[in-house]
This record gives C-alpha cells, sequence and structure tokens, in this order.
C-alpha cells in the first residue's frame, strides 16, 4: 500500500511583470507544482492518474517513487505484512518506477542489463537467472532477450524498459505513461502485464493520456489540475456524477467545471 497526506511540492520560476514605473521586470515567482494532494493505492488495486500537460501528474509521481523530496506532507508505504517503511532505501526496494525518459544503456542486451540491475539489488546469481527468464516470459521477450539495447522498435524497448522494474520483484508499480507511442499490440501486452500483476496483488499506479486505457484498466482514478485534485472515483462513479458515458467526456466536463471555476475565482479577486 503506497499513501500520501498534504504532499506539495514548490518550484521557482522567472515570471515578467511591470515595476511602479511600468517597465517589465523579471521577477521569482513560487507556484506549487503539486498542491496539498492526499492520495491512496491498496493491494490488487490500479489508480489511474489524468490531467492535461503540467497537471503536476509527472511531479505527484516522482515524489511518490521517492525520486523528488517533497515541500510539505509524508508518503506512507507498507509491506506486504503492513509494516509501515521509514527509511527511503528500503521504500525504493518495494518500488518499480517507470519514468517517460529513462534512458537505457544501448549498448547491453536486455538480459545484460537485467542482470546488471540484479547485481545492483544483490540479488544472487541463481536468483538474477530465474528472474529474467520469468520476466522474458512476462513480456513476452524471448525473441529479442539477447538483442543490443539500441537496436530494439519502441515497443520492444519499453518492454525492456518495464523488465528493469520487475527483477526486484516490488509491491507497488508507478508508470508514467507506459504506452506513450506505442501501437496497439505493444500497449496490449504492457495493459496484460498490469492486469496480471493487479491479480498478484501488486499495488499500481500510473499516469496516461488514453482515456479508453484508464477506463479499461483502472478501479480508481485520480483527476488533477493545477497541482490539485480535481476528482477522484472509479470510471463508472465519474461517468455517472458528470452524466456521461464515456471517461473521455467525463474528463472533459471536469476539466470545462475547473474552468468556470477559475474565472469565478478571477472575477472575485478583481473586485
Amino acid at each position: 500500500m503506497i499513501k500520501a497526506n498534504g504532499l506539495c511540492k514548490k518550484f521557482r520560476r522567472i515570471q515578467n511583470a511591470e515595476n511602479e514605473k511600468k517597465k517589465i521586470i523579471n521577477k521569482n515567482v513560487e507556484f506549487y507544482a503539486v498542491d496539498h494532494v492526499d492520495i491512496e493505492a491498496g493491494k490488487g488495486e490500479i489508480v489511474g492518474i489524468l490531467g492535461p500537460n503540467g497537471a503536476g501528474k509527472t511531479t505527484l509521481l516522482r515524489m511518490l517513487g521517492c525520486l523528488m523530496e517533497p515541500t510539505e506532507g509524508e508518503i506512507i508505504i507498507t509491506d506486504d505484512c503492513d509494516n509501515i517503511i521509514n527509511d527511503t532505501s528500503d521504500k525504493k526496494r518495494h518500488i518499480g518506477y517507470l519514468s517517460g525518459n529513462t534512458k537505457l544503456y544501448h549498448r547491453f542486451s536486455i538480459r545484460e542489463m537485467l542482470k546488471m540491475m540484479g547485481d545492483i539489488y544483490g540479488l544472487p546469481g541463481e536468483v538474477i537467472k530465474e528472474r529474467i527468464d520469468n520476466i522474458c516470459e512476462i513480456l513476452k521477450m524471448e525473441d529479442f532477450i539477447d538483442n543490443r539495447i539500441e537496436r530494439l522498435s519502441t515497443g520492444q524497448t519499453q518492454r525492456a524498459n518495464i523488465s528493469r522494474c520487475l527483477i526486484h520483484m516490488p509491491d507497488i508499480y508507478i508508470f508514467d505513461e507506459p504506452t506513450l507511442g506505442l501501437d496497439i499490440i505493444s500497449s496490449q501486452s504492457i495493459i496484460e502485464f498490469m492486469k496480471s500483476e493487479k491479480e498478484k496483488g501488486k499495488t499500481i499506479l500510473y499516469s496516461t493520456h488514453y482515456m479508453e486505457e484508464a477506463q479499461y484498466l483502472c478501479d480508481r482514478i485520480v483527476m488533477m489540475n493545477h497541482g490539485k485534485i480535481t476528482a477522484t472515483g472509479s470510471p463508472a462513479s465519474l461517468m455517472e456524477e458528470t452524466g456521461t458515458n464515456n471517461l473521455r467526456d467525463a474528463f472533459l466536463a471536469v476539466s470545462e467545471m475547473g474552468i468556470k471555476e477559475d474565472e469565478i475565482k478571477g472575477d472575485e479577486d478583481e473586485q
């Protein structure tokens, strides 16, 4: 199980502004990329994180994956026995994190890369070999596991990328757009993988722009915009609340409500 309470991440950016003499100056402005977010994903649950570009999804996932320090808030991770894990290194051992821009060692084959990852995690040689064979079967990589990564197709490279998240057998998967840019066949094998891991009791958090995929796959949806959660619930409940027939229309309806709220707030601030 993974849970976050009041999670925030604050950044600074340069913004043009007018000074008292009407001259344009550069001004440091603080903003929340993630703004007091509460989120939870349990065992055997797939939670989808949806939102437009810049909504804060990747920042949220990076904090949950212990790759980025929160400005405020806490992250709670428990093991199979529901013991709370406090050490950051131990937390990372329970997480398989997939980023959209992760770079792999192009000169390695997938098998060589997985062996190296197993060594990093301190796994015995026999265990590494057994897990590589198992991962190969799960992700259907038998035909290309010994090919150099630089020679793989986009779909094969993404499966190779996911494979490195499996070698230490994590309890929690955090995937940032795992099917982005993939063809239907490659996407389907990754979707089926997530479903099979859910059935094993694994926890899965992932972001996607593909609404049909999220509707099919997720037990629960979290919609974000401007660093805040704008709606949460099962795909069915979100469609019912917005009076829509599919998750795409539900997402648009929630987004439009958010725009109207921003306009109202803007008018109130001007008065």
